[in-house]
Protein backbone atom coordinates (compact mmCIF):
# COMPACT_ATOMS: atom_id res chain seq x y z
CA UNK A 1 0.00 0.00 0.00
CA UNK A 2 2.63 2.02 0.91
CA UNK A 3 4.57 1.54 -2.63
CA UNK A 4 1.24 2.88 -4.19
CA UNK A 5 0.76 5.98 -2.23
CA UNK A 6 4.35 7.33 -2.90
CA UNK A 7 3.35 6.24 -6.57
CA UNK A 8 0.58 8.22 -6.71
CA UNK A 9 1.63 11.66 -4.81
CA UNK A 10 5.30 10.75 -6.93
CA UNK A 11 3.54 11.25 -10.18
CA UNK A 12 1.17 13.64 -9.01
CA UNK A 13 3.72 16.17 -7.50
CA UNK A 14 6.01 15.63 -10.83
CA UNK A 15 3.50 15.94 -13.58
CA UNK A 16 1.93 19.50 -11.45
CA UNK A 17 5.25 20.96 -11.36
CA UNK A 18 6.39 19.44 -15.03
CA UNK A 19 3.14 21.13 -16.65
CA UNK A 20 3.07 24.50 -14.41
CA UNK A 21 6.24 25.22 -15.91
CA UNK A 22 5.19 24.46 -19.52
CA UNK A 23 2.62 27.26 -18.78
CA UNK A 24 5.02 29.76 -17.17
CA UNK A 25 7.60 29.30 -19.30
CA UNK A 26 4.80 29.80 -22.24
CA UNK A 27 3.88 32.90 -20.48
CA UNK A 28 7.20 33.99 -19.86
CA UNK A 29 7.95 34.38 -23.97
CA UNK A 30 5.09 35.79 -24.46
CA UNK A 31 1.60 33.88 -24.84
CA UNK A 32 -0.42 33.95 -22.04
CA UNK A 33 -3.15 31.02 -22.98
CA UNK A 34 -2.29 28.50 -20.48
CA UNK A 35 -2.05 31.06 -17.49
CA UNK A 36 -5.98 32.56 -19.06
CA UNK A 37 -7.13 28.60 -18.87
CA UNK A 38 -4.99 28.43 -15.01
CA UNK A 39 -2.31 26.31 -16.24
CA UNK A 40 0.32 28.52 -14.15
CA UNK A 41 -0.59 27.03 -10.89
CA UNK A 42 0.74 24.18 -8.87
CA UNK A 43 -2.88 22.83 -7.92
CA UNK A 44 -2.78 19.27 -9.40
CA UNK A 45 -6.41 19.40 -9.50
CA UNK A 46 -5.62 22.01 -12.59
CA UNK A 47 -3.16 19.56 -14.48
CA UNK A 48 -5.11 16.12 -14.30
CA UNK A 49 -6.30 14.42 -17.36
CA UNK A 50 -8.84 11.64 -16.83
CA UNK A 51 -6.77 9.04 -18.51
CA UNK A 52 -3.34 10.19 -17.32
CA UNK A 53 -4.40 9.94 -13.68
CA UNK A 54 -6.32 6.38 -14.22
CA UNK A 55 -2.84 5.42 -15.57
CA UNK A 56 -1.06 6.21 -12.36
CA UNK A 57 -3.25 3.65 -10.69
CA UNK A 58 -3.50 0.88 -13.47
CA UNK A 59 0.63 1.14 -14.91
CA UNK A 60 1.96 3.58 -12.17
CA UNK A 61 2.40 5.71 -14.78
CA UNK A 62 0.76 8.79 -16.01
CA UNK A 63 0.25 12.04 -17.82
CA UNK A 64 -1.28 15.27 -17.10
CA UNK A 65 -3.37 17.62 -19.36
CA UNK A 66 -1.33 19.11 -21.71
CA UNK A 67 -0.73 22.70 -22.04
CA UNK A 68 -2.46 25.30 -24.66
CA UNK A 69 0.31 27.01 -26.22
CA UNK A 70 -0.46 29.23 -29.50
CA UNK A 71 2.19 30.30 -31.35
CA UNK A 72 1.06 32.69 -32.64
CA UNK A 73 1.51 34.66 -29.77
CA UNK A 74 5.27 33.97 -29.56
CA UNK A 75 8.10 36.21 -31.14
CA UNK A 76 10.05 33.24 -32.64
CA UNK A 77 7.74 30.32 -32.69
CA UNK A 78 9.91 27.08 -33.23
CA UNK A 79 12.89 28.35 -30.72
CA UNK A 80 10.02 28.98 -28.16
CA UNK A 81 8.03 25.82 -28.85
CA UNK A 82 11.19 24.14 -27.99
CA UNK A 83 11.79 25.94 -25.19
CA UNK A 84 8.41 25.90 -23.53
CA UNK A 85 8.68 21.83 -24.06
CA UNK A 86 12.41 21.85 -22.35
CA UNK A 87 10.68 23.55 -18.92
CA UNK A 88 8.68 20.85 -18.10
CA UNK A 89 11.40 17.87 -17.99
CA UNK A 90 14.12 20.77 -16.96
CA UNK A 91 11.57 21.25 -14.24
CA UNK A 92 11.85 17.71 -13.21
CA UNK A 93 15.21 17.60 -12.91
CA UNK A 94 15.37 20.74 -10.73
CA UNK A 95 13.01 19.29 -8.11
CA UNK A 96 14.93 16.04 -7.97
CA UNK A 97 17.52 17.80 -7.16
CA UNK A 98 16.37 19.84 -5.04
CA UNK A 99 15.05 16.58 -3.20
CA UNK A 100 17.96 14.91 -3.38
CA UNK A 101 19.54 17.31 -0.70
CA UNK A 102 17.46 16.24 2.23
CA UNK A 103 17.30 12.66 1.56
CA UNK A 104 21.09 12.79 1.31
CA UNK A 105 21.90 14.44 4.44
CA UNK A 106 19.18 14.23 6.40
CA UNK A 107 16.51 11.26 5.82
CA UNK A 108 18.78 8.68 4.58
CA UNK A 109 19.45 7.24 7.83
CA UNK A 110 15.67 7.32 8.97
CA UNK A 111 13.94 3.95 7.98
CA UNK A 112 11.07 3.67 10.25
CA UNK A 113 8.41 5.94 11.63
CA UNK A 114 7.56 9.11 10.20
CA UNK A 115 11.05 10.34 8.85
CA UNK A 116 11.55 6.91 7.51
CA UNK A 117 7.97 6.81 5.57
CA UNK A 118 9.08 10.65 4.17
CA UNK A 119 12.28 9.53 3.52
CA UNK A 120 10.67 6.63 1.20
CA UNK A 121 8.11 9.13 -0.48
CA UNK A 122 10.84 11.84 -1.11
CA UNK A 123 13.28 8.95 -2.99
CA UNK A 124 10.22 7.53 -5.27
CA UNK A 125 9.74 11.17 -5.76
CA UNK A 126 13.00 11.57 -7.06
CA UNK A 127 13.12 8.86 -8.98
CA UNK A 128 9.72 9.21 -11.17
CA UNK A 129 11.16 12.93 -11.29
CA UNK A 130 14.44 11.87 -13.70
CA UNK A 131 11.91 9.24 -14.86
CA UNK A 132 9.04 11.87 -16.20
CA UNK A 133 12.06 13.82 -17.16
CA UNK A 134 14.30 11.08 -19.11
CA UNK A 135 10.95 9.79 -20.73
CA UNK A 136 9.58 13.15 -21.61
CA UNK A 137 12.75 13.81 -23.93
CA UNK A 138 12.42 11.07 -26.33
CA UNK A 139 11.59 12.47 -29.78
CA UNK A 140 8.32 11.12 -30.38
CA UNK A 141 5.32 13.50 -30.76
CA UNK A 142 3.82 14.32 -29.00
CA UNK A 143 6.02 14.29 -26.18
CA UNK A 144 8.47 16.95 -25.88
CA UNK A 145 11.53 15.68 -26.97
CA UNK A 146 9.33 15.81 -30.41
CA UNK A 147 9.02 19.60 -30.31
CA UNK A 148 12.76 20.15 -29.31
CA UNK A 149 13.58 18.39 -32.04
CA UNK A 150 11.72 19.79 -34.43
CA UNK A 151 13.67 23.32 -33.58
CA UNK A 152 16.57 21.29 -35.58
CA UNK A 153 14.40 20.01 -38.19
CA UNK A 154 14.03 21.37 -41.68
CA UNK A 155 10.82 22.81 -41.90
CA UNK A 156 9.25 20.33 -44.56
CA UNK A 157 10.20 17.23 -42.01
CA UNK A 158 8.78 19.11 -39.24
CA UNK A 159 5.50 19.39 -41.06
CA UNK A 160 5.61 15.93 -41.85
CA UNK A 161 6.58 14.40 -38.50
CA UNK A 162 4.04 17.11 -36.54
CA UNK A 163 0.54 14.55 -38.66
CA UNK A 164 2.09 11.54 -35.98
CA UNK A 165 1.81 14.18 -33.38
CA UNK A 166 -2.36 12.75 -32.34
CA UNK A 167 -0.97 9.26 -33.74
CA UNK A 168 1.94 8.93 -31.60
CA UNK A 169 0.22 9.54 -28.29
CA UNK A 170 -1.78 6.08 -29.25
CA UNK A 171 1.85 4.75 -30.04
CA UNK A 172 2.70 5.54 -26.87
CA UNK A 173 -0.47 4.70 -24.84
CA UNK A 174 -0.35 1.42 -26.80
CA UNK A 175 3.58 0.43 -26.02
CA UNK A 176 2.20 1.31 -22.45
CA UNK A 177 -0.27 -1.05 -22.12
CA UNK A 178 1.36 -3.61 -24.06
CA UNK A 179 4.22 -3.68 -21.48
CA UNK A 180 2.01 -4.40 -18.50
CA UNK A 181 0.09 -7.14 -20.29
CA UNK A 182 3.42 -8.78 -21.77
CA UNK A 183 5.10 -8.36 -17.74
CA UNK A 184 8.14 -6.67 -20.19
CA UNK A 185 9.21 -3.00 -19.10
CA UNK A 186 9.61 -2.06 -22.41
CA UNK A 187 10.57 1.82 -22.15
CA UNK A 188 12.81 1.12 -18.47
CA UNK A 189 14.99 -1.00 -21.40
CA UNK A 190 14.96 2.50 -23.19
CA UNK A 191 15.19 4.83 -20.39
CA UNK A 192 16.37 2.92 -17.63
CA UNK A 193 20.02 3.31 -18.17
CA UNK A 194 20.06 7.56 -18.37
CA UNK A 195 17.73 7.69 -15.67
CA UNK A 196 20.20 5.40 -13.37
CA UNK A 197 22.90 7.95 -14.61
CA UNK A 198 21.16 10.94 -13.94
CA UNK A 199 20.11 9.80 -10.22
CA UNK A 200 23.84 9.12 -9.82
CA UNK A 201 25.08 12.87 -10.87
CA UNK A 202 22.54 14.03 -8.41
CA UNK A 203 23.40 12.44 -5.59
CA UNK A 204 27.03 12.87 -6.57
CA UNK A 205 26.78 16.89 -6.85
CA UNK A 206 23.76 17.10 -4.25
Amino acid sequence: MLDLISIVIALLVAVTVHEAAHAAAAYYLGDPTAKMAGRMTLNPIKHLDPLGTLMIVIARFGWGKPVPVNAYNLKNPRRDEALISLAGPLSNLLLAACLALPVKYFLFSYETGFLGILAYVMTVTIYLNVALMVFNLIPIPPLDGSKVLFAFLPIAWEDKLRRFEKNGFILLFGIIILSRVLGVPIFAYIVGPLVDLVLSVIFLTS
